[in-house]
């Protein structure tokens, strides 16, 4: 794999959404764009516990985040994008760029990997830029445009100032970035998004960042449908109370077996310090854990912690309203679904003759688990990922944070059609809501490419 975004010559006349950009970005701005930049979002196979420290299992959509760019040296950056409900802003980039999380705007996202590259620039004033975006990734759908939107800035940001940073780097830094609006999130959105190669999913590693190729079977296909319940996880706290969770439940857990708990944030932390397989880690959760809400009282006595510590050192901004915590189901998750990436990546590599309804049956485990011991679902999605059961899918399960978005099915290839009939008829067409939503609402996904520069 190439270690740096590619950067791609093409032909406009053969690119009818790069030319109608590009004449939306010259009736804008009255020049011709510099540069054009992508970025794809994604839909993760098996969970979301990147942020745990886990290893995921994603592959990028073809549906992406494609920006127009001219520089200049006006030191302020104007964004307009091509959908009228979302604003035009203009920041000053001569002084640190403030992002307002309070206020989770559109722009705001962009300028999270603006901001990013900034920084990594040592704070040095940026290069004046006009940009118009243009998003093909249905928003708040858990198909990760939020984090498509920070890796296209990133891009942008990085290119704009003729550096030059590799896609691991790249990844790094809108990892960090992102958290600026106020998300928790592990890495794995920003890190698909720059690591994809076009047909094959990954296996992302972290700690070390580090992508391997996992090759999906060639009897399925991977179709996604939309809840039409939207969820932007920086607007919510949902998000981000699973996290917090997850880090007290690491304390507990490191504190159990008696470990310095004071130095372990992550799940994953404990497993490796104890040496223990996932196996044994699910039985400790069942020793340490009870399954009843732990009380804000009740964990700081056992972590002999204060009040004010436990609120500064352990809850997030926009978790301090929450009083009881969910440790043991939301632990039993986690090392469960690390178990379940494990044992899809396994499969695919062996590649045996039933390997469709083996990798059906660990999607299905995994909604499972999403939906009673995380509890990140919603009953849309549960309906949705029912009627797609019953409508052909080997497996189907919510991808993204959850509590709306999407459902990614596995169907074997003889079924596609008959599948999306289905669907369509039992979940959209009942509902003009739906109805109308429903021709960017429900598709068959093959693995696209990674983030690039396209220049004419």
């Amino acid at each position: 794999m190439a270690s740096f975004p590619p950067k791609l010559k093409t032909e406009m006349t053969s690119n009818e959404r790069l030319q109608n950009l590009k004449n939306t970005f010259e009736t804008k701005y009255g020049e011709s764009p510099l540069f054009y930049a992508c970025a794809p979002g994604r839909v993760n196979l098996i969970e979301h516990i990147d942020y745990c420290g886990y290893s995921v299992l994603p592959m990028a959509i073809e549906q992406n985040i494609l920006a127009a760019v001219s520089v200049n040296n006006s030191e302020t950056i104007a964004l307009a994008n091509t959908n009228p409900l979302y604003k035009d802003f203009t920041v000053s980039c001569s002084e640190d760029i403030a992002i307002d999380r309070e206020n989770p705007k559109w722009y705001y996202y962009f300028l999270c990997g603006v901001k990013g590259i900034q920084e990594k620039l040592g704070g040095a004033p940026l290069s004046g830029m006009s940009c118009v975006v243009d998003g093909t990734i249905p928003p708040s759908s858990g198909l990760s445009s939020s984090s498509a939107l920070v890796c296209c800035a990133g891009l942008v940001a990085m290119e704009a100032n003729q550096k030059s940073l590799s896609k691991v780097a790249l990844a790094e830094i809108c990892t960090k970035s992102e958290r600026y609006i106020g998300t928790e999130g592990g890495g794995m959105d920003q890190s698909i998004s720059f690591l994809a190669e076009r047909g094959t999913a990954k296996l992302i590693e972290f700690q070390p960042l580090r992508a391997t190729d996992v090759k999906l079977p060639d009897g399925a296909v991977f179709v996604i449908s939309n809840c039409c319940v939207e969820m932007n996880k920086a607007a919510s706290s949902h998000f981000n109370i699973r996290v917090v969770e997850c880090r007290i439940a690491t304390k507990m857990l490191a504190q159990a077996r008696g470990l310095d708990s004071s130095r372990l944030l992550k799940l994953v932390q404990v497993q490796t310090e104890l040496e223990a397989s996932l196996e044994e880690m699910l039985a400790l959760v069942d020793e340490v854990l009870h399954p009843e809400p732990y009380s804000r009282e009740e964990i700081c006595k056992q972590l002999g912690v204060t009040t004010e510590q436990f609120s500064s050192e352990l809850l997030s901004s926009n978790t301090q309203h929450v009083t009881h915590f969910k440790l043991h189901q939301r632990a039993k998750h986690v090392y469960g679904e690390a178990s379940r990436v494990q044992a899809f990546k396994s499969v695919c590599d062996s590649e045996p003759a039933d390997s469709v309804r083996l990798l059906g049956d660990l999607m299905n485990r995994s909604h499972a688990s999403c939906r009673d011991l995380y509890e990140c679902s919603c009953p849309e999605l549960d309906t949705l990922v029912d009627i797609c059961l019953k409508s052909g899918a080997a497996g189907s399960r919510l991808t993204g944070a959850g509590w709306g978005g999407c459902a990614v099915s596995m169907v074997p290839v003889e079924m596609v059609e008959s599948f999306l009939r289905a669907v369509s008829e039992a979940f959209y067409l009942h509902d003009p809501r739906r109805a109308a939503m429903e021709k960017q609402s429900l598709f068959v996904s093959k693995p696209g490419g990674g983030a690039a520069i396209f220049v004419e």
